[in-house]
Parts: C-alpha cells; structure tokens; sequence
C-alpha cells in the first residue's frame, strides 16, 4: 500500500506479547512492520464492511427477493 501522508515518530507502551503474536500471525519481520501490517488490515477490514453493507442496502431498498431453491431458510440447523 503507498503511503500518502508523513511518517511520523511516535512512543507508545504497547503490550509486548499482543505485538510477538502480532508478528508471528502477520510474518512480519519488525515491530513497525507488524504495526503497519496490523493497522492496514484493519482499515482494509472497514472498508469491506462498509461496502458490503451499501450492497445489502441498495438489493434491500431495490426490492429483491431471496428466492429459497435448496429450501433451508427457515429450517433449524440440525
């Protein structure tokens, strides 16, 4: 992702497990890697969100209809 804005020094007391963790699920290599890494996926996450829930307004105000061709809405989980 390029990066539009200035990078800037900042201190934070950050828990040091959460952040190994971090890295280890990311295989970032650094600490500000994992930062990064962490903070994208969580801007790319809401931006998902967002547009799926524009997506279910438009189809809900456009009238559609969920037609039920394997016939499990309405059934219990079994």
């Amino acid at each position: 992702m390029p990066r539009n804005s200035a990078i800037k020094h900042k201190h934070y007391a950050l828990d040091e497990a959460k952040i190994k963790r971090a890295q280890r699920l990311l295989g970032t290599k650094t600490e500000t890697e994992t930062i990064e890494r962490a903070l994208e996926q969580v801007i790319s996450e809401r931006e998902r969100q967002r547009r799926a829930w524009a997506a279910t307004e438009r189809f809900i105000k456009s009238g559609g209809t969920i037609k039920d061709v394997f016939g499990r809405l309405g059934k219990a989980e079994e």
